[in-house]
C-alpha cells in the first residue's frame, strides 16, 4: 500500500458530499455573470458611453483597486466590475472544499474511520484536491459560456473563465497547507482567508499604483500586482489581449502547495497542526459560561476579518463620492436608480449602504449556521446536557449575529463617511449621516437571519444550500440587481431588502420597518417552535 492508495473511492465519496454545494456555487456563479454581463450589454449599446465610461475606470485610482481595465468593450467592462469579486468567491470555494475534506473530517472524526481500511496517508488530501480543481475547471467552462451567453466573443470569454479558475485552483493549494498547520477547521479556513485578503490588497496596490496608457483604454499595473493570484487572473486581459501564459503562475503556486501540504502532513501528527496551539488561560473568564459567551468567542476571529474588510470597502467607497458626483456617465443614472432619489450625492450614499447591507447579511448567515454545523457534527449535545436550554444556545448566536451586523455596518459606515467627508471638506457630517443611515439596514439584514433561524428549526439537513441560495435570491431580487435585471416587482418585492428606506436618499418611515420586524419574529419563532419539538438531526 502506498501513499495514494484509495484516492479514487475518496474522490466518489467527496463528489457525493458535494453533490448539492458544488453545483450551486458554479451554478450561482455562472448565472450572476450572465445576468450582469447582458446588463452592461444593453446598457452601452452607444460605443462613446462605453468609452467614456472605459476611461473613468481607467483614470480612477479608487476603481482601480477593485477592476481593471483592458480596453474599451462590454467584455472588457464586466471583468472591471466582476472580476475580483468573482475571483474571491472561487478562491473561499476551493478554501472551504479542500478544509472540508481534509481538516473537517479528522475533526469530525469521519478521517479516523476511513483510515482504519486500506486508504494512503496522502488519499484524502489527494482526493480533495482533484475534486477542488475538478470544480474550478467546470467553473472555467461555465463562466465561459456564461459570458457568450450574453453576446461577448468566445476567445475573451473562456480567457475570462479561466483566469477566475486560475485563482480558485491556486487557493485550492493555500487551503491545502493551512490544513497542515492548524488544528481545526475555522483555523484553516481563516488562515486561508487571510493570504486571500493579503492578494487583494496586493494586486490592488500594484493597480493603482499603476498608470493608463496613452489612449487611457487599459491600465498598466505597478509590479505588485504580479506577486498576487488575483493579479495573476487579472494580467491574463481576457477581452484585451486573452493572454494565457499567467496562468502558469497559478498551475505553478498550486503544484508547490500540493507538494509541501504532502511533505508537513508527513511530519504532524493525526489530528494536529504543525503550528504551535496557544495555551489558554487556567480558569475559564465568567462569559464563557453563557452561550452568548461562548457563540462569541467562537466567532471573534471571523468577525475581526470581517471588520477589516468592511472598512476598506468603506475607505475606498467613500473615497469616489466626489467623481461620482461629478460624473455624467451611466453609472451616475445607475446610481440614482439605485439610490432612489434625485440627488446623487445621497442616492450614492444609500446604494453604498445596500452594498454594506449584503455584506453583513452575508456575514449573519456564516454565522447563524454555525449553530448547524454544531448540531450535525456533535459538540452540541453536550451543552444541551447542561442547564442550557434550547432557546438559550439560539439566542447566544442571535444575539452575536446582531451585534457583529450592526457593528460591522457601523464600521463601514464610518470609514466611508471618514473617506467622503475628507473629499468634500466636511467629515462630521458625513460621518453622522451615513452611520445613522446604515442603522436603517439592519432590519433587512435581520430578515435574512430569522431565515437561518427557521431553516436550521424545519429543515436542518438541508439548512446550509437553503439559506445560501435564499440569501443569493434575495439579493438578485432586491435593489442591487432586481430594477437592472427588469424582474417583476413582485419578485423583487420578495427580498427584503426592496422593502429597507433607501435613507438617506429618501425619508425613513416606520411601516417599512416594522413590516419587516413582522417578518423576523414569525420566522424566528417557527423555527424556534420547530427546534424545541424536534429531535437533533445528527448525522447517520
Amino acid at each position: 500500500m502506498n501513499a495514494l492508495t484509495g484516492t479514487s473511492t475518496l474522490t466518489r465519496l467527496a463528489l457525493r458530499r458535494d453533490r448539492i454545494t458544488a453545483p450551486a456555487w458554479l451554478l450561482g456563479l455562472a448565472a450572476f455573470t450572465a445576468a450582469t454581463t447582458a446588463l452592461w450589454a444593453d446598457d452601452f449599446r452607444d460605443p462613446a458611453t462605453l468609452l467614456a465610461e472605459t476611461r473613468i475606470t481607467v483614470v480612477s485610482p479608487g476603481i482601480r483597486i477593485l477592476g481593471l481595465a483592458s480596453g474599451a468593450s462590454v467584455g472588457s467592462y464586466a471583468m472591471v466590475r466582476n472580476f475580483v469579486l468573482l475571483a474571491v468567491l472561487a478562491a473561499l470555494m476551493s478554501t472551504f472544499s479542500v478544509v472540508r475534506h481534509t481538516r473537517q473530517s479528522e475533526e469530525t472524526g469521519r478521517a479516523e474511520l476511513v483510515g482504519a481500511a486500506s486508504v494512503g496517508r496522502h488519499a484524502g488530501l489527494a482526493a480533495a484536491l482533484i475534486v477542488t480543481v475538478a470544480a474550478n475547471v467546470a467553473l472555467a467552462v461555465l463562466l465561459g459560456l456564461a459570458l457568450v451567453t450574453a453576446g461577448q466573443p468566445a476567445g475573451g470569454s473562456f480567457t475570462a473563465g479561466a483566469a477566475v479558475a486560475g485563482v480558485g485552483v491556486a487557493f485550492a493549494g493555500v487551503a491545502a497547507v493551512t490544513t497542515q498547520l492548524t488544528a481545526s477547521t475555522r483555523a484553516a479556513s481563516g488562515l486561508a482567508a487571510a493570504v486571500l485578503g493579503i492578494a487583494f490588497l496586493t494586486s490592488g496596490i500594484g493597480n493603482m499604483a499603476g498608470h493608463p496608457d496613452e489612449a487611457e483604454l487599459q491600465v498598466i499595473s505597478a509590479w505588485p500586482a504580479w506577486l498576487s493570484p488575483i493579479g495573476w487572473g487579472q494580467q491574463m486581459r481576457p477581452f484585451g489581449g486573452d493572454q494565457w501564459w499567467p496562468l502558469a503562475l497559478a498551475g505553478a503556486l498550486f503544484v508547490a502547495c500540493a507538494a509541501a501540504a504532502a511533505m508537513l502532513a508527513a511530519r504532524r501528527d493525526f489530528g494536529l497542526g504543525l503550528l504551535p496551539q496557544r495555551r489558554g488561560p487556567a480558569r475559564t473568564s465568567r462569559a464563557l459560561r453563557g452561550p452568548v459567551g461562548l457563540a462569541w468567542r467562537l466567532q471573534r476571529s471571523a468577525l475581526l476579518g470581517w471588520a477589516v474588510a468592511m472598512v476598506g470597502f468603506g475607505l475606498v467607497m467613500g473615497g469616489l463620492i466626489e467623481q461620482v458626483i461629478g460624473s455624467t456617465s451611466a453609472s451616475r443614472d445607475w446610481y440614482l436608480k439605485l439610490g432612489g432619489g434625485d440627488q446623487i450625492a445621497d442616492a450614492y450614499r444609500a446604494s453604498v449602504l445596500q452594498m454594506a447591507a449584503t455584506a453583513a447579511a452575508i456575514y449573519t448567515v456564516q454565522v447563524l449556521l454555525r449553530m448547524r454545523a454544531e448540531e450535525a457534527d456533535g459538540p452540541l449535545e453536550p451543552v444541551l446536557a447542561t442547564a442550557v436550554s434550547r432557546l438559550r444556545w439560539v439566542a447566544g448566536y442571535a444575539v452575536t449575529a446582531l451585534v457583529g451586523a450592526t457593528v460591522l455596518l457601523v464600521l463601514f459606515a464610518g470609514a466611508a463617511g471618514l473617506a467622503a467627508g475628507t473629499v468634500l471638506g466636511d467629515p462630521a457630517g458625513e460621518l453622522g449621516v451615513l452611520v445613522a443611515a446604515s442603522l436603517v439596514q439592519l432590519p433587512g439584514v435581520l430578515a435574512i437571519g430569522a431565515v437561518v433561524i427557521a431553516a436550521v428549526g424545519l429543515v436542518p439537513r438541508f439548512a446550509g444550500p437553503t439559506c445560501w441560495t435564499l440569501l443569493l435570491a434575495a439579493i438578485l431580487a432586491g435593489p442591487l440587481f432586481g430594477p437592472t435585471l427588469k424582474l417583476p416587482q413582485l419578485v423583487q418585492d420578495l427580498s427584503p431588502f426592496t422593502h429597507v428606506p433607501k435613507a438617506p436618499a429618501v425619508p425613513v418611515t416606520a411601516l417599512p420597518v416594522l413590516a419587516l420586524l413582522a417578518v423576523v419574529a414569525a420566522l424566528a419563532a417557527a423555527g424556534l417552535a420547530s427546534l424545541r419539538h424536534r429531535d437533533l438531526a445528527l448525522p447517520a
